[in-house]
C-alpha cells in the first residue's frame, strides 16, 4: 500500500486551502506522490475529461487511442495503458475537512473505483465521495493539459500540482519535511532524509522545471530547529511569460453578458469561460447570434460548439441549385462537423494531432492547420479518418 500525505495541519499550515469569505480551512485532497509521470498525467486527463459530468454520471467513457495521445505515449501500446489504470485504482486519496454544515469530514477512497478497456474505449468511475470533492474548485484545482503536456519530470509535476492550490494565498504555508518527502514519494527512501540530498536531487530540479514550464513561479524557504531543518514551504507568483496558459478563473468572464447568454443555452461553467477566452466576446456572440438563426437546430451546444471551431458563416446565396456532388459534399461535411462537435476538448485536441500525424505533405498539413476538418486538400483522408472511427456514420452519404 503506498505512503500517503495524511497529516493535516489544524492551523492551515500543511496542506490547507483557506476560504477567506467564512475564514475556515479546508484541507487538499492528498495523493501519494508515488504516482509515476505518465500515471499523474492519466489522471488528470480522465479527470478533465469527465469534469462537466462528475456528479451527475456513474460512468465517463473516452477512447483509448485519445487517451494514450493525451499522455504521450504509443496509441497501440494497451499493456502500459493497462498496468497506468491499475496504478490509480491502487492509489489512495484521502481527505479532512469541514463540510458544507462546518461538520468535520473524514475520508478515503482510490483515486478510481473501477477502469475497463473494451472495443478501443476506456471505461472508469469515481466514487461517488470523491466525485463530489474534486467536483469542488474549492478543494481540488483542476490542472490545465496545455501545462500538464510541457513537464518531464514526475517530481516536478507533482510538486506543481501542490503548489498550484495555493496560488491565491501566495504560499503553501509551512510543511513537516517529512510531509513534503511523502508528497513527493520519496518517503521510503533512506537517502531523501538528508535534507542535503532531497534538497540536489529533488527541491532544486523540480523548482527549476515548474518555473521554466508552467504559469506559476515557486521560490522554496526552509526553517530549521536547530541546525537541522525541519519544514519547508514554497512562496508562489504568477509567471507573466505563461499565464496565458492557464484559464480566467471566471471572475471576469462570469459578469459578462456573453456568459449568461451561454449558461442559458446549456453551456456548462467551464466550457463557457473557455471559450470567451479562446475566440472572445465577440466572436462567440457572431456564433451564437448565427446558431440562433437556423431552423431545425435540435442540439444548439454542438451546433454551436462546431459553428466556434469551424468558422460557420450564413450562406451568400441559396443551395437549391448546387450540383448533387456538391451536396454530397456538404452532407460529408456535416457528419464529420457532428462527430467532431460531440467529442469532449480533450479528445478534439487529440483526433487534430493525431490526424495531423498521419499527413506528410507540408501542403496537406498547412491546409488542415488552416481549416481543420473542413480542408478540401485533405477531404478523402479526413472521411478515411472518422470512418475508422464511426463507421456506420457514413453510411448514408
Amino acid at each position: 500500500m503506498p505512503d500517503f500525505s495524511d497529516d493535516i495541519d489544524k492551523d492551515g499550515l500543511s496542506g490547507a486551502l483557506r476560504r477567506s469569505a467564512v475564514k475556515k480551512h479546508v484541507a487538499a485532497i492528498h495523493v501519494s506522490g508515488k504516482l509515476t509521470l505518465l500515471q499523474r498525467k492519466l489522471s488528470n486527463v480522465l479527470l478533465l475529461n469527465a469534469y462537466d459530468t462528475l456528479t451527475s454520471q456513474a460512468t465517463h467513457l473516452i477512447d483509448a487511442r485519445t487517451l494514450c495521445m493525451m499522455i504521450g505515449y504509443n496509441s497501440n501500446d494497451m499493456d502500459t495503458l493497462k498496468g497506468s489504470l491499475r496504478g490509480l485504482a491502487e492509489t489512495v486519496a484521502e481527505w479532512d475537512m469541514l463540510d458544507a454544515e462546518g461538520e468535520q469530514e473524514w475520508g478515503v477512497s482510490s483515486l478510481l473505483s473501477y477502469a475497463k478497456l473494451k472495443g478501443g474505449v476506456c471505461e472508469y468511475a469515481y466514487s461517488p465521495a470523491l466525485a463530489d470533492k474534486l467536483s469542488d474548485p474549492k478543494v481540488f484545482a483542476l490542472i490545465n493539459l496545455n501545462i500538464q503536456r510541457r513537464f518531464t519530470s514526475g517530481h516536478a509535476l507533482a510538486l506543481y500540482e501542490n503548489c498550484y492550490r495555493f496560488v491565491r494565498t501566495g504560499s503553501t504555508g509551512w510543511w513537516p519535511l517529512d510531509t513534503f518527502r511523502r508528497l513527493m514519494g520519496v518517503a521510503d527512501s533512506a537517502y531523501y532524509e538528508s535534507y542535503k540530498h532531497l534538497n540536489a536531487k529533488i527541491i532544486k530540479p523540480a523548482v527549476a522545471e515548474v518555473n521554466k514550464t508552467s504559469n506559476i513561479v515557486i521560490r522554496p524557504e526552509i526553517r530549521k530547529r536547530g541546525r537541522t531543518v525541519s519544514d519547508i514551504r514554497f512562496l508562489i507568483e504568477d509567471n507573466p511569460q505563461l499565464a496565458i496558459l492557464d484559464l480566467d478563473d471566471g471572475a471576469g468572464v462570469r459578469n459578462a453578458p456573453v456568459y449568461g447568454r451561454l449558461r442559458a443555452l446549456g453551456v456548462s461553467d467551464r466550457l463557457a469561460r473557455q471559450w470567451v477566452a479562446e475566440h472572445g466576446e465577440d466572436y462567440v456572440l457572431a456564433k451564437m447570434d448565427y446558431v440562433a438563426g437556423q431552423s431545425g437546430v435540435q442540439n444548439p451546444v454542438r451546433y454551436l460548439t462546431a459553428a466556434l471551431k469551424e468558422d460557420f458563416k450564413a450562406e451568400p446565396a441559396s443551395q437549391t441549385d448546387v450540383a448533387p456532388q456538391i451536396k454530397a459534399r456538404a452532407a460529408q461535411l456535416q457528419i464529420i462537423r457532428d462527430l467532431a462537435a460531440a467529442r469532449s476538448p480533450t479528445q478534439r485536441d487529440a483526433d487534430r494531432r493525431l490526424f495531423l500525424n498521419t499527413l506528410d505533405d507540408p501542403a496537406a498539413r498547412a491546409d488542415f492547420e488552416r481549416h481543420g476538418w473542413m480542408s478540401a486538400l485533405n477531404a478523402a483522408n479526413i472521411r478515411a479518418f472518422w470512418e475508422d472511427l464511426a463507421p456506420s456514420a457514413f453510411e448514408v452519404a
